[in-house]
């Protein structure tokens, strides 16, 4: 996750609840239904706080065209089919991510108080959004989240010519008693696709080994690069594939095979997911006991020798939680494009945008 601490020059500064306020009512005119259109805010919102701005309120925009084009479906019918306490897999019918996997998250909770762990897969949405978010929301109840991520190949696999596998993310979060929660929460990719657009935007080489041309050759050159390449190279190809089967494969919504056919649909946008909860109770360790645990883990990290070219030591979602505090008490930037194409949105559905500080 990346934490960008300051606003570039340029940029708005909107107050955390009016922005949210502001996004659940463009969403709400783009065919949300008041509670639903509340939550996609909120993810949105909760990513920007924490500085993961290409989750952010960027978004919104983006949601609006999947809405309006019906990639999205603004009224779902998702249902959650069971046969055993323990699992579920939750069918979205192309709702927007945040809409299908909070339901999820808060399906997986209420199970895995009942049996110690539990999961719940997610069929046929439509972009999850910041898949930390629903870990996140895991940990606030006491219980350690996970997350995977399958969607529409758009990275390089190890040996193979062209796109073949997606960036598919995974995040866990951890509850601690003092600390903010443990919240690792990353993509298979080396870097994302926004950070080359950004790099072709800049005119800013690209690291060594991060992409590729549209056949699969390694490019530091960001007007010949088309996608990202794996993580760690065949270590991050294989975790891509390894969540397809997890996810799509194993709710039976194929998207990587599907991809790959001579099936025109088999490339209609979609997404697949699994959370999983795990209450510590079952484990045999007391809440407090647990959490304070893991505060004595967190502590022994940050008190390791601190390398000569570091400041500290961080463990991962502590930066991006002292960014959360900074924008939640000063406003969150947005960058001029978006705040344009958010107020063009406003204007169309007649929105008074909020003020900017």
């Amino acid at each position: 996750m990346t934490d960008t601490p300051s606003p570039a020059p340029g940029k708005v500064r909107v107050p955390a609840g009016e922005l949210r306020a502001f996004a659940a009512a463009l969403l709400e005119k783009g065919g949300l239904s008041t509670e639903h259109a509340a939550t996609t805010a909120d993810v949105f919102v909760w990513a920007a706080l924490r500085g993961v701005d290409s989750h952010g309120i960027a978004r919104v925009p983006a949601y609006l065209e999947l809405l309006a084009k019906g990639v999205a479906n603004a009224a779902p019918d998702i249902r959650i089919e069971s046969t055993t306490p323990a699992a579920a897999v939750l069918d979205a019918d192309r709702a927007p991510g945040p809409v299908a996997l909070s339901v999820a998250a808060e399906e997986v909770v209420r199970r895995a108080r009942a049996t110690g762990i539990a999961s719940v897969g997610v069929r046929h949405t439509v972009h999850t959004g910041a898949i930390g978010y629903y870990v996140a929301k895991i940990a606030e109840q006491g219980l350690v989240g996970l997350g995977f991520v399958a969607g529409m190949p758009n990275m390089g696999y190890t040996g193979v010519k062209g796109a073949a596998v997606a960036t598919s993310p995974l995040a866990i979060a951890v509850p601690a008693a003092a600390h903010a929660p443990l919240l690792l929460d990353m993509a298979t990719a080396t870097v994302a696709l926004g950070r080359i657009r950004q790099a072709k935007a800049s005119g800013t080489p690209l690291p060594e080994g991060a992409a590729a041309t549209e056949d699969g050759t390694p490019t530091t050159d960001p007007e010949k690069a088309v996608m990202p390449l794996p993580l760690g190279g065949a270590k991050g190809s294989g975790m891509s594939l390894a969540f397809e089967l997890l996810t799509s494969v194993l709710v039976g919504a194929p998207i990587f095979s599907a991809f790959h056919s001579d099936d025109p649909g088999g490339r209609k946008h979609r997404q697949n997911a699994l959370l999983i909860a795990l209450d510590p109770a079952a484990f045999g360790s007391d809440a407090d006991i647990f959490t304070t645990a893991v505060d004595t883990t967190l502590d022994t990290l940050k008190g390791l020798p601190v390398a000569d070219d570091a400041d500290a030591v961080y463990y991962p979602g502590e930066r991006s939680t002292a960014v959360a505090t900074e924008r939640g008490a000063g406003g969150i930037p947005v960058a001029p494009k978006v705040w344009r194409a958010l107020t063009e949105s406003a204007e169309h559905f007649g929105i008074t945008p909020p003020a900017t500080v």
